[in-house]
C-alpha cells in the first residue's frame, strides 16, 4: 500500500536521524581507540603546541585573514560598481577582473603575486613578508565580494534610487548615501561565509614561505608532525579553525534570521 505524504515525511524525519546514528554507532564500535588516541589525541604532544599556536600561529591566521578581507572588500565593491556602471569599458574592466581571479585558484595567484611578479618586473609588493600573503588572498576574495556586493545593489528596490533623485541627488550621490547602506545590510550574512571561506584559504600561504614567527596555522600543524611523527598537532589545529570559524558561522545565521525578519 502507497504511502501518504504525510506518512513519508514521518519516515523521513526517521531514517534522517536512524541512519546517522546507526553510522555512528558502527564507527564507534569498530574504530580502535586506543591508536587514535595515541596518534591523534596525545595530550602530551597537545600541550607541547601551546602557548606558540596560539600567540603565533593563531595570531598570524588572524591577522592575514582580517586584513585580505578588508583590502578584498576594497577591490569587490570598485569591481561590483564597475559592473553596474552605464559605460561599457569599465563594466567589461570589472568583469575581467571578477572571471580573472574567480577563474585562478587562489594557490596560483599567490604564486603569482608572490613570486612570479617579483621576478619578472623586480617589484615586490609593500608590507615585507605579510604583502604578497595578503594581497593575493585580498584579489581573490574581491572577486567573489564583487559579485555578492553586486546582487545586493540589485536587491535594493529601484523606488529607492528614484526617490533619492527626484529629490535633487546626483547618481554618486544616491549610490553613497542611499543604496550601498541598504545593499551592505542585504549582504552581510553572504559576506560573513566570505570570510569564513577566507580564513580556511589562509593556510595556502605557506606557498610563499614562512618563518618561525610568520607561520600560520596550517603549517605550524604540519611542521608539528614532521617533527613528531604524530597526527595530534593536525587534530588541535582542526579544533582552533573550529573555534574561530563556528562564531561566525553562527554569527552569519542570526544575521540572515533577522535581515528575514526585517523584509517581512
Amino acid at each position: 500500500m502507497a504511502l501518504t505524504r504525510r506518512q513519508r515525511q514521518r519516515l523521513g524525519k526517521v531514517l534522517a536521524v536512524v541512519v546517522p546514528a546507526a553510522l555512528a554507532a558502527f564507527v564507534a564500535a569498530s574504530a580502535d581507540w586506543g591508536r587514535l588516541q595515541d596518534k591523534f589525541l596525545d595530550p602530551g604532544i597537545a600541550g607541547d603546541l601551546f602557548p606558540r599556536i596560539i600567540t603565533v600561529a593563531a595570531k598570524n591566521t588572524i591577522e592575514i585573514t582580517a586584513f585580505a578581507f578588508a583590502l578584498g572588500l576594497v577591490f569587490g565593491l570598485v569591481a561590483a560598481l564597475l559592473r553596474l556602471s552605464p559605460f561599457r569599458a569599465y563594466r567589461w574592466l570589472g568583469t575581467s577582473y571578477v572571471e580573472l581571479f574567480r577563474g585562478i585558484p587562489a594557490l596560483v595567484t599567490l604564486i603569482l603575486v608572490g613570486i612570479v611578479i617579483p621576478i619578472a618586473f623586480r617589484w615586490h609588493v609593500p608590507g615585507g613578508d605579510l604583502g604578497p600573503k595578503v594581497l593575493g588572498l585580498a584579489l581573490v576574495a574581491g572577486a567573489y565580494m564583487a559579485e555578492v556586493i553586486r546582487a545586493g545593489v540589485l536587491a535594493v528596490p529601484t523606488g529607492q534610487a528614484e526617490a533619492a533623485r527626484s529629490l535633487g541627488m546626483g547618481p554618486a550621490r544616491t549610490m553613497v548615501s542611499i543604496v550601498l547602506p541598504q545593499a551592505f545590510r542585504i549582504v552581510v550574512p553572504p559576506m560573513t561565509n566570505e570570510l569564513v571561506l577566507l580564513l580556511k584559504d589562509s593556510s595556502l600561504v605557506f606557498v610563499l614561505g614562512t618563518t618561525a614567527e610568520t607561520v600560520e596555522l596550517t603549517k605550524f600543524g604540519r611542521d608539528a608532525v614532521g617533527s613528531t611523527f604524530n597526527g595530534t598537532p593536525i587534530t588541535v589545529v582542526a579544533l582552533l579553525y573550529l573555534v574561530i570559524s563556528l562564531p561566525l558561522t553562527r554569527l552569519s545565521a542570526q544575521l540572515e534570521k533577522r535581515g528575514a525578519r526585517s523584509r517581512r
